[in-house]
């Protein structure tokens, strides 16, 4: 009997950890809305992204758009035009992020009506 109560606890733990990992790279007030922004258009200028979210400033999304990179969430292309124009979008690790963002989309919709009633 206490091998399985070791078991369920080893694996809480573990689902425990996956979530904080999942966290560290997703943490702060920009991310998810940064990659929800990509997310619905498939591919986004830096200047799109700076219109969609709403109070961020060229140098925190450059920072956060920099670590979404870094963790292989986000493409960077910079295309040859005049001026130059750069697009981001998600990589194919970043896509699997599509789920959860539609899940937070609806339960944020259902939670603002509960709480705002709007």
């Amino acid at each position: 009997m206490g091998c399985k109560i070791e078991e369920f606890q080893q694996e809480q733990k573990k689902r425990i950890r996956a979530v904080q990992d999942a966290m560290d790279v997703l943490n702060g007030k920009w991310k998810i809305p940064i990659i929800s922004s990509i997310c619905c258009y498939g591919k986004r200028r830096f200047s799109d992204i700076v219109n969609d979210v709403e109070g961020i400033s060229n140098r925190m999304l450059s920072k956060e758009l920099k670590e979404l990179e870094i963790n292989q969430l986000v493409k960077r292309t910079v295309l040859d035009t005049q001026p130059i124009t750069v697009q981001y979008e998600l990589t194919e690790h970043g896509n699997t992020l599509q789920t959860i963002i539609t899940n937070l989309t609806a339960w944020g919709t259902v939670h603002r009506r509960k709480i705002v009633g709007k």
